[in-house]
């Protein structure tokens, strides 16, 4: 009886561990959290840093007067839903294509479906081109505001030799995450953001082109981003088995990749296009440079918290990818559940600081007090928009994997429809 006594205790706090061990897993996959934490961390903030430095352009114009504000802005959302948004869904192919070559060990395919993600993009990048360049007859044509569509026109005009750039720069942070290669990607996004600040500046204020600038230094640190990630990729140890140089080989997957990256990037630019058509609707309202800029500022905020929550879905595409191409569809599942939970705390997050701080946020956009007021009354309403969007956009990125881009687009489309106009009848 007295051992009884004696061990009783012991087996009961014993069990008590085991039983809070049990309820701790239950609630999240504390090995899996970490991991997911770890690899969607330095992609959240490579997304970021990449998605600031147009809108870095965008602020610099911005603070040279109200119709340079909403051609800025207007023409950023122009560049985005015909140019930006189509490169990212198209490097998504590589999401499918890299991540289960890499999870069966095939790793020379890696580098051959780069190198043929970059020719479909080339092709691409030369058709926005031609896009871009009428882009003042196009939105004329859309019944914008005449001295705004110019302006907007002759940004877009400096945003061309971005396109290309932007599209390639896509398909190499593809091709490094889904080989889990993450955090240098920090530093190859940092450094030029730095430079972009400088760059701007720069052009803007101390050279004859002034708003001209703006445009021209996205394109310029773009290009300076694409060199350095090329260096990396050619002169590191850490790609020897994927990059063997470039191949003919190729051609051969071009059909491969456009059957995955043409669904990918109607995803992609539906989800885009939903927030950006509200610009153009803002362009047809009364005081269009004042609608215009405010709308655009909801918009570039949401985008902005897309692209954090779009490193979450990176990591579970990856592991969810990663998993199927081993044979362990039951760890992928894991991982989906992991992503959701993790995303629902980062949106909350994201939703305090844009409570506590929009009035900031407002004003690196723009002096006016109208457009600062009036952004802090459709906060509430981006908040909620934030939250949901979030989610839904984690939940895209695994459904990827199961082959349903047809059934989400549609999905998307009336979800999103329903979402945003909200924001646009709290605008009017």
């Amino acid at each position: 009886m007295e051992n009884s006594d004696v061990r009783e205790p012991l087996i009961e706090v014993e069990g008590n561990e085991v039983i809070r061990g049990k309820w701790w897993n239950r609630v999240l996959d504390a090995d899996e959290a970490k991991q997911q934490v770890l690899f969607s961390l330095p992609m959240i903030i490579t997304n970021g840093f990449y998605y600031l430095i147009p809108l870095i352009s965008v602020m610099f114009a911005g603070h040279l007067g109200q119709l340079h504000l909403a051609g800025a802005t207007l023409a950023n959302s122009w560049a985005t839903v015909s140019g930006y948004a189509f490169m990212v869904g198209l490097s998504g192919a590589l999401e499918t294509l890299c991540g289960q070559g890499f999870g069966a060990k095939s790793f020379k395919l890696l580098g051959i479906h780069l190198q043929t993600a970059c020719i479909t993009s080339t092709i691409f990048s030369i058709i926005i081109s031609f896009i871009w360049f009428f882009t003042e007859q196009l939105l004329l044509f859309l019944r914008q505001d005449p001295q705004i569509a110019e302006t907007a026109g002759l940004y877009t005009k400096f945003l061309i030799p971005s396109i290309f750039a932007y599209g390639y720069i896509q398909n190499i942070l593809r091709f490094l995450q889904t080989q889990s290669v993450v955090r240098p990607l920090i530093l190859f996004s940092s450094i030029p953001l730095v430079f972009h600040i400088g760059i701007t500046y720069c052009l803007v204020h101390l050279t004859p082109l002034g708003f001209k600038g703006a445009p021209l230094a996205t394109s310029i640190t773009l290009w300076l981003t694409f060199f350095l990630l090329v260096a990396y990729v050619m002169f590191s140890k850490e790609f020897k088995l994927t990059w063997h140089g470039f191949s003919l080989e190729s051609f051969c997957y071009i059909y491969t990749n456009l059957k995955l990256a043409i669904p990918s990037a109607a995803m992609v630019c539906l989800e885009y296009w939903a927030f950006e058509i509200l610009v153009f609707l803002a362009g047809l309202m009364p005081n269009s440079e004042v609608t215009t800029s405010l709308i655009a500022i909801c918009v570039n905020t949401e985008a902005i918290t897309f692209n954090f929550t779009y490193g979450l879905s990176a990591a579970a595409s990856t592991r969810v990818s990663n998993e199927l191409g081993a044979g362990r569809p039951d760890r992928a599942k894991s991982a989906m559940i992991v992503t959701l939970k993790l995303c629902g705390v980062l949106a909350l997050i994201l939703v305090l600081a844009l409570g506590f701080g929009h009035n900031i946020w407002a004003g690196l956009f723009s002096d006016s007090s109208e457009i600062i007021k009036s952004f802090a009354s459709l906060t509430p309403l981006l908040a909620i928009s934030i939250v949901i969007d979030s989610l839904q956009g984690v939940l895209s990125g695994i459904v990827d994997w199961y082959d349903m881009w047809y059934v989400v687009s549609s999905i998307r489309t009336h979800v999103d429809n329903n979402v945003h106009t909200m924001d646009q009848v709290a605008a009017a």
